[in-house]
């Protein structure tokens, strides 16, 4: 089950992670270095802030925040909201989604047993 689990998570990213890096480094916002690093800083410091607080949080939208946020410092319009708007809806979709096919693969396996 474990090479199984590494085998699908590096084909997922492989086939699709250069999407999400075009899209954190310059679809949200076109992001210099600089800005990089403070964002990167920034995501890090909420991170180990709610680790300690025992928040549960994802990394990738504490990047994405801290990435808007470096953007709306230059200027609100250097955002492009659309995009934004597309990885809230996304995020909210993913958990109800994802529960849903979990069960559907359940009933799957369940028929086999």
């Amino acid at each position: 089950v474990p090479l199984i689990c590494f085998t699908v998570i590096a084909l997922g990213t492989m086939s699709g992670g250069w999407r999400i890096i075009k899209t954190m480094g310059s679809r949200i916002t076109k992001v210099t270095p600089l800005e990089g690093v403070v964002a990167e800083t920034a995501g890090a410091i909420t991170l180990f802030l709610t680790e300690i607080w025992k928040i549960p949080v994802s990394t990738t939208h504490t990047i994405t925040g801290a990435i808007v946020g470096v953007g709306a410092v230059k200027r609100l319009s250097a955002v492009r909201w659309g995009v934004t708007v597309n990885l809230v809806w996304a995020w909210v979709l993913t958990i109800p989604v994802s529960g849903l096919l979990a069960a559907l693969f359940y009933i799957l396996i369940s028929l086999f047993r």
